[in-house]
């Protein structure tokens, strides 16, 4: 049995690449510069220092037409510290034109589909991360992004 042939990326199978903390910004970055049509990023977490990194890549997807849909929790549900941020955060993205959709309850999923052709899921918290050991996966793939999509009912 010829094992490299079974372990050959086939139509079928999607490939699927791991990113770290360390080496995920860089490649997410690269995605949105790329983006074409739409962005949605669920992150239960706003943190003012990781939005600082991020404007200058959503401002200019903006400038290009492209939508901007952020989940996340509502404020309220945040302890004060994170809660005054988080609130500053979605205030300054809803006057960029980014359109924000709040959650009450516990909501954990970190997740961001690109023109719903690639997907990011994992541990990380897009919006906020900062010291933690964190892991992202990427697939580039249209059925997989939809059934993503439906499993989620994401409808923005």
């Amino acid at each position: 049995m010829n094992l490299l042939k079974w372990f050959r990326h086939t139509p079928e199978m999607p490939i699927s690449l791991l990113y770290d903390e360390s080496t995920f910004y860089q490649a997410f970055m690269r995605d949105l510069s790329r983006c074409e049509k739409e962005v949605i990023i669920e992150s239960p977490f706003i943190t003012s220092s990781r939005m600082e990194t991020l404007y200058p890549i959503f401002k200019r997807i903006l400038d290009r037409g492209i939508k901007i849909h952020i989940i996340t929790r509502d404020p309220i549900e945040h302890d004060e510290d994170i809660r005054y941020q988080a609130t500053e955060e979605i205030l300054k993205s809803s006057e960029m034109g980014i359109n924000l959709i709040l959650l009450r309850g516990y909501f954990h999923r970190k997740l961001a589909i690109i023109d719903e052709n690639i997907s990011w899921e994992g541990s990380l918290n897009i919006l906020s991360q900062n010291n933690s050991k964190e892991l992202m996966r990427r697939i580039e793939d249209k059925k997989t992004v939809k059934n993503l999509m439906k499993f989620l009912k994401l409808k923005v």
